[in-house]
């Protein structure tokens, strides 16, 4: 069984509080992108013991049971009842540690994949609901479609009205941890909560001129200044706004049209240390 594992963009992410248990309370926009990773599931029908191989191309990708798409096969088996074996292999192309959500979306595509091979026992909630055991991006990539995301992310929304851009993709060539960017976040200093209101993304159509806010990209982007250069290459490449993806490495510009983004791709192709995709909205 071979199956795409979309990345995700944040076109918005406000922190909007902390709670007790250490978690931020998150108010976020996310759109999948066409940029894949490629897995392939390959059953063992003789196999009378439980065993789950993980092979992946990328030597920073852990390839034993740290990985989630391990950890998201031995979950479903697990409620599933079933004993199985199988290799899981996958063929990367979203880079680690850049806010792309590539771990998470891996572990969304093999329950989903387990579900329809089989014979879909579990229905798309319950996925979900297995998925957040996993990671709060893991639920957004099983409900697969553009959602305003609340609580830590697993409180999802459908969101409609979504206009298509063409997306340039800019990896700097270096990952960055999730747990320092919050461990560094200043809660009193964020700025994307006021958006909210104003934004009102639930009844009018993103406007990336007005409502591209993330409050983590102030924390990265202070440890790592090529960010804000990044980003500001970008609007002058003609992108319609420009943001960091999650907790970052990875930054992204909108465009109109191909043709421009494809352009810009040409002269950011020039720093070699940097890795450029471009990709469509998956609306």
């Amino acid at each position: 069984m071979k199956l795409l594992s979309p990345a995700k963009i944040n076109l918005f992410l406000a922190v909007t509080g902390k709670r007790p248990d250490g978690y931020h309370e998150l108010c976020m926009l996310m759109c999948a992108v066409s940029l894949y990773d490629t897995i392939t599931l390959i059953f063992d029908a003789d196999s009378r013991s439980q065993k789950i191989g993980v092979f992946c191309d990328a030597p920073d990708v852990p390839s034993d049971e740290s990985n989630l798409a391990h950890k998201a096969a031995s979950l479903f088996l697990k409620h599933a009842g079933i004993r199985g074996s199988m290799d899981i292999f996958i063929e990367k192309n979203i880079p680690a540690g850049a806010g792309l959500g590539g771990g998470s979306s891996n572990a969304a595509t093999v329950l989903s994949g387990l579900n329809q091979h089989y014979g879909f026992p579990f229905s798309r909630e319950k996925l979900m609901e297995m998925g957040l055991k996993l990671g709060a991006d893991v639920p957004f990539f099983i409900f697969g479609k553009p959602a305003i995301a609340t609580g830590i992310g697993e409180k999802l929304e459908i969101y409609k009205t979504l206009s298509s851009f063409k997306v340039l993709l800019v990896y700097p060539g270096f990952s960055v941890s999730t747990a320092s960017v919050y461990k560094n976040l200043k809660l009193g200093l964020t700025t994307c909560k006021k958006k909210i209101i104003k934004a009102s993304f639930k009844d009018r159509t993103f406007n990336p001129e007005h409502h591209l806010c993330n409050d983590l990209e102030t924390v990265t982007a202070s440890l790592y200044p090529e960010i804000a250069t990044i980003k500001s290459l970008l609007c002058e490449q003609g992108a319609r706004g420009a943001l960091m993806s999650g907790s970052g490495s990875a930054v992204f510009g909108l465009f109109s049209d191909a043709e421009g983004a494809e352009a810009a791709k040409r002269n950011f192709s020039q720093n070699k240390k940097w890795k450029i995709f471009v990709a469509d909205m998956l609306i």
